[in-house]
C-alpha cells in the first residue's frame, strides 16, 4: 500500500482552524477492505513446504501443479484435515457434476483448520455430508443456452449481444458452474457437451456474427479466456474488432481470482489482451475484462499487484459474483467484497442469484436473501461501484433485476419474471431452495401432486401477455 506523506498524516491529526467535523472519527474497523493478506502461507501445506516464492508467483508452476484428480487433491491434504473430511470429500467428488481443478494458490487460501465452513472450500470441494437433493424443477442447462445457439458454442439471446464459447476448459472448475453441461471432462454424473478449440467451429461463429447487423456486443467466455493461448486471444479480438457491427467485447475469465500470478508473469497473454484493448480504443470500440470474485478472502496483495498492472495498461475490469450460501450471503461479507473490489480497481457489476445447477443445492439461497443484501450494500460506496443483483431467468429469459419480479411467493419460493425485450410474451419462473422455505412450503413440495398447483397459483397472479389478461 502506498505510504501517506508524513506531512499529510500530521495534518490529519490536527484539526485545521475553521474546519468543522460533522462526523465522529472513523472506526478503523470500517477500513477493513484496505487490509489485504499480502500472500498466503503456502508452506503450511506439506506438499508445498519447499516451494520458493519465485515458484509460487510463477503462473507456469501454478498451472503445472494445479490438481485435476480427486485422489491427488486429497493426498495433498493429508496431515491437514481429518480422515472424516477425506472420506466426506471422496464421496462428494463421486457425486459431483463438475470435474476437479484447483490451483495451489487457491489451496493455500483455504483455512484447513476449519474446512467445513471455509468459503473457498465450499466453492470448489464438494462434501457428501453437505449435498442436498436437486430441486425437482432443475435441469442441466437451466438457462437454455444451447436452445439459443444458432451454431455450436455461440448463444444469441439478447437482440444486440451474443455469447461466444471458444473453449471448454478453465484454470479451476467451480462446483456451481452454470455450464456444468459443457465445462471440464465427463464425470460419473454428467456426460458433457464439449466446445473444444476448433478453427472450423470458430469460423462458423464469426460468420454468423458478421451476418447479423444487430449484434454489437460479444462476450468471449467458455470455459475461460485465461486458457486461450496469446495468439488465440489476438485472433479472436482482431477478428471481432474488424467487424463493422461490433462495438463492445467482454473477455470473461475467473483467472484473476484463482491464479493472479498469470497476469504478473505471463507477459505474452497480458500483452495480447492489452493489444486488443488498444486496438479497440483506436477503432472507437470497447474491449474490457470481466472476472469473478465471490468472497473477500479471494483478494490478496498478489491480486492487487495483478489488477494494478492491468489498471496501468488501461484495461477496465468488471466483476460478476454468484450469490452462495455460506460464501457471500451475509451483509458484512458482501459489503466487504464490494469495497475490496473497488480498492483493487475492479468494478462490481453483477451479483447473480444462484442458477438452478445440478448437484449444488447446498449452495443456493433465496431471492429474499438477494433483496436483503442489495439493501445493505447500496449506499456503502459509490453507485458505479455498487453491483446489480440479478436473476438469470431459467428457460432463457436472460438477466432480470432481482427486484423486477412480477410475483414472488415466499412460502413456495416461486418467483415469476417477464422479459419483454428479450422474449416477449413469455413468463419465467425461478425457484428458491426447498430447504430454506417455511414448513408450509416444504410440505407442499414434498407432495408431487402439489407441484403444478403451485405453478398455476403463481402464474395466475401474472398477466399473460399473449392473452391480454391475468
Amino acid at each position: 500500500m502506498t505510504a501517506t506523506p508524513p506531512n499529510l498524516i500530521e495534518l490529519g491529526k490536527k484539526a485545521a482552524p475553521g474546519i468543522v467535523h460533522l462526523k465522529p472519527p472513523v472506526d478503523p474497523a470500517t477500513l477493513k477492505h484496505r487490509n489485504l493478506l499480502e500472500a498466503p502461507d503456502w508452506r503450511r501445506i506439506p506438499a508445498y513446504a519447499d516451494v520458493t516464492e519465485e515458484q509460487f508467483l510463477d503462473h507456469r508452476w501454478q498451472s503445472k501443479k494445479t490438481i485435476t484428480r480427486p485422489d491427488k487433491l486429497l493426498e495433498t491434504l493429508k496431515g491437514l484435515v481429518s480422515e472424516e473430511f477425506i472420506r466426506d470429500a471422496t464421496e462428494g467428488f463421486q457425486r459431483a457434476p463438475m470435474s476437479v481443478r484447483v490451483s495451489p494458490y487457491l489451496m493455500s487460501l483455504i483455512d484447513w483448520n476449519d474446512p467445513y465452513h471455509d468459503p473457498l472450500r465450499i466453492q470448489f470441494i464438494p462434501l457428501a455430508s453437505r449435498l442436498l437433493p436437486d430441486h425437482p424443477k432443475l435441469g442441466l442447462d437451466s438457462l437454455h443456452e444451447r436452445a439459443d445457439a444458432p451454431v455450436p458454442g455461440l448463444t444469441h439471446r439478447y437482440p444486440d449481444k451474443a455469447l461466444f464459447l471458444p473453449l471448454d476448459t478453465c484454470p479451476v472448475y467451480c462446483r456451481f458452474c452454470t455450464r456444468s453441461y459443457a465445462v471440464g471432462i465427463d464425470t460419473d454424473e454428467v456426460e458433457k457437451t464439449h466446445f473444444r478449440v476448433d478453427e472450423e467451429r470458430w469460423r462458423r461463429a464469426f460468420e454468423y456474427i458478421a451476418a447479423r447487423p444487430e449484434l454489437e456486443d460479444i462476450v468471449v467466455s467458455g470455459g475461460d479466456a485465461y486458457n486461450l493461448r496469446p495468439e488465440q486471444v489476438t485472433q479472436i479480438l482482431e477478428t471481432l474488432l474488424k467487424l463493422p457491427n461490433i462495438q463492445r467485447i467482454r473477455v470473461a475469465t475467473k483467472g484473476p481470482a484463482v491464479m493472479p500470478q498469470k497476469i504478473l508473469t505471463d507477459h505474452e497473454w497480458v500483452d495480447a489482451v492489452t493489444r486488443g484493448v488498444d486496438l479497440g480504443r483506436k477503432l472507437h470500440k470497447e474491449v474490457v475484462l470481466h472476472t469473478h470474485f465471490n468472497n473477500p478472502n479471494e483478494i490478496t496483495g498478489i491480486t492487487r499487484d495483478a489488477m494494478n498492472k492491468l489498471f496501468e495498461r488501461g484495461v477496465t475490469v468488471r466483476n460478476q459474483s454468484v450469490l452462495q450460501r455460506g460464501v457471500n450471503d451475509a451483509p458484512e461479507t458482501m459489503k466487504l467484497l464490494v469495497k475490496r473490489l473497488g480498492q483493487v480497481h475492479v468494478h462490481p457489476y453483477y451479483v447473480y442469484v444462484h442458477d438452478l445447477v445440478q448437484g449444488v443445492e447446498d449452495l443456493r439461497t433465496t431471492l429474499e436473501t438477494a433483496l436483503m443484501l442489495e439493501k445493505h450494500v447500496r449506499g456503502t460506496t459509490a453507485g458505479f461501484n455498487t453491483p446489480t443483483f440479478v436473476v438469470d431467468a431459467p428457460g432463457g429469459g436472460g438477466k432480470r433485476d432481482a427486484h423486477s419480479f412480477e410475483y414472488y411467493d415466499r412460502i413456495t419460493g416461486i418467483s415469476v419474471y417477464q422479459a419483454p425485450s428479450v422474449k416477449p410474451g413469455q413468463r419465467y419462473i425461478y425457484f428458491d431452495p426447498i430447504t430454506l422455505l417455511p414448513p408450509e412450503g416444504q410440505a407442499r413440495w414434498a407432495d408431487p401432486q402439489e407441484h403444478q398447483r403451485m405453478l398455476d397459483e403463481a402464474l395466475s397472479h401474472v398477466s399473460d401477455p399473449s392473452r391480454g389478461r391475468a
